[in-house]
């Protein structure tokens, strides 16, 4: 293996619906190459400090492990309250230089996040001299990172990573 000249480090971040695990292909795929992975879920301090507060750790922990399972609220109402609260931990700083490279990617036929939305994400971006990329997909749909067709996706993002210089095998 040849040393990066760029850090390889992949984070993948899951819909508000999806569980964390449902990228473990990605994850198993991308560490075949040599990239350090991750796609972070609600981990159990978070759960403690929304839900379990008035429990001890110990139990609250237990709840996490055994009954929770991603839901939209917390985001939702994170990223609404964003523009109202300057500091909201919520709030995303599209002009950001010192970030790593973002690729956006968005299916024609996506019914959650229309491909308009994505569009409107990426020129909120465009004001960053990072590096930000756009990849429309012809006939795909939301599942497009999760159904039978995410090799394709995923070669695909593999394929832009070694283009901006991330590829390592």
């Amino acid at each position: 293996m040849t040393t990066p000249s760029k850090p390889n480090s992949v984070i993948f971040i899951h819909g508000l619906w999806i569980h964390s695990a449902a990228r473990g292909p990605w994850l198993d795929l991308f560490s075949s190459r040599g990239y350090s992975v991750s796609a972070p879920a609600l981990n159990a301090k978070q759960f403690y400090n929304g839900f379990g507060n008035m429990l001890t750790i110990k139990e609250s922990d237990a709840l996490h492990d055994a009954w929770t399972v991603p839901g939209p609220g917390k985001p939702l109402f994170e990223g609404a309250n964003a523009n109202f609260f300057p500091h909201s931990r919520a709030k995303v700083d599209t002009g950001l230089i010192d970030r790593g490279p973002l690729l956006l990617t968005s299916g024609t036929d996506d019914h959650t996040v229309a491909l308009k939305v994505t569009k409107e994400v990426v020129a909120m971006y465009e004001k960053s001299t990072a590096v930000t990329d756009f990849q429309v997909l012809e006939g795909r749909g939301h599942s497009l990172a999760i159904n039978h067709g995410w090799e394709e996706v995923a070669n695909d993002a593999l394929g832009w990573l070694g283009a901006k210089g991330f590829e390592l095998r």
